[in-house]
């Protein structure tokens, strides 16, 4: 069996987050991409050898030789196109965030729920060798309860009318990389949190180009997430746990194929490991793969995207801003 896939949009992240993985994975054949733009759907299917063409969004979903689709769409597009995929009866592969909001989220859960159909949210560190050791060496209790987390996703993106910074999109720091630095501190907690604060550094009015956020939870887990598309913190991929017995800090899960290092503190000494140099998205083109076919379980489900959701509309408000809306189509 081949898994076919169908792209919606000729997006800059889908050659690294879809094509290449897909290449790279046995069984799955990226088969056709469709955008507004026919002509840049052409010209996006040439340089990356796609067979087919279609004329929209909507072709992608008619067409019944393709079994999945995957979305990369900007943030406040996520649910809308992802309902209309599942309505087709395609397998999902979402980008994140999931949603525009939790609202959104709990929507779109809704339909799945509903329907014999794989949705998965793209947080690909997720399926990576690096982040699966190290939630076994805090579930194997290394560095004894859980205390404290910090979670860093700060980047550079100095393009101030770059999709990421557009309020009519669900643009915004916290929506971009910043719900990546909410989900790696839900993971590596294990718990789930709410802002006790949180400020935003705004590039315009409703649009963050940096966020901060003391979190804590009801089992008393406590610690801070941050976020920056443009700030004077120009790049920080990085995570600690603190626990009663040591430490366990991270250097870029986001991208361990560049570079990696985990580094564990124990009663026992300390100790550094290093993790395969394999593209994040790899991984999790072949978890997608496995769901679909073989029902297999996987960590970032519709559920899970509902409660990173319910974080970033608290962290929001707890700034001062509104929840990011879906944007308006038709």
């Amino acid at each position: 069996m081949t898994l076919t896939i169908g792209i919606l949009g000729a997006a800059r992240i889908a050659p690294m987050a879809c094509i290449r993985p897909a290449r790279a994975t046995p069984g799955v054949e990226v088969v056709a991409v469709g955008a507004r733009d026919p002509e840049r759907a052409r010209l996006f299917a040439e340089k990356h050898q796609i067979p087919n063409v279609a004329t929209g969004y909507q072709e992608i979903l008619d067409d019944p030789a393709i079994d999945a689709v995957y979305n990369p769409l900007p943030n406040g597009l996520h649910g809308f196109w992802t309902l209309r995929a599942l309505d087709a009866g395609k397998h999902v592969l979402c980008e994140k965030p999931f949603a525009a909001n939790a609202a959104e989220a709990r929507a779109v859960t809704a339909a799945v729920e509903s329907r014999d159909r794989v949705v998965m949210e793209a947080f690909h560190y997720r399926y990576h060798p690096m982040m699966i050791r190290a939630l076994e060496v805090l579930d194997a209790g290394e560095i004894g309860t859980i205390e404290q987390v910090n979670t860093s996703m700060c980047v550079p993106l100095p393009m101030p009318k770059d999709i990421r910074y557009q309020a009519d999109l669900a643009g915004g720091a916290l929506m971009d990389i910043g719900c990546y630095a909410v989900h790696l501190w839900r993971s590596l907690s294990g718990e789930e949190p709410r802002p006790t604060s949180a400020r935003a550094t705004k590039l315009r009015p409703g649009i963050d180009r940096a966020m901060t956020a003391q979190l804590a939870t009801e089992e008393g887990v406590t610690g801070r997430m941050e976020c920056s598309l443009l700030s004077a913190r120009l790049l920080k991929l990085s995570a600690k746990v603190t626990g009663s017995k040591g430490s366990l800090t991270l250097f870029n899960p986001l991208g361990p194929h560049v570079y990696n290092r985990m580094k564990v503190v124990t009663p026992s000494g300390s100790r550094v490991e290093h993790f395969p140099r394999k593209p994040t998205y790899d991984f999790q083109m072949a978890a997608f793969r496995d769901a679909v076919e073989r029902g297999s379980e996987f960590p970032t489900t519709p559920w899970d995207a509902i409660a990173n959701m319910e974080v970033i509309d608290a962290i929001y408000q707890a700034a001062g801003m509104e929840p990011r809306t879906p944007t308006k189509v038709g």
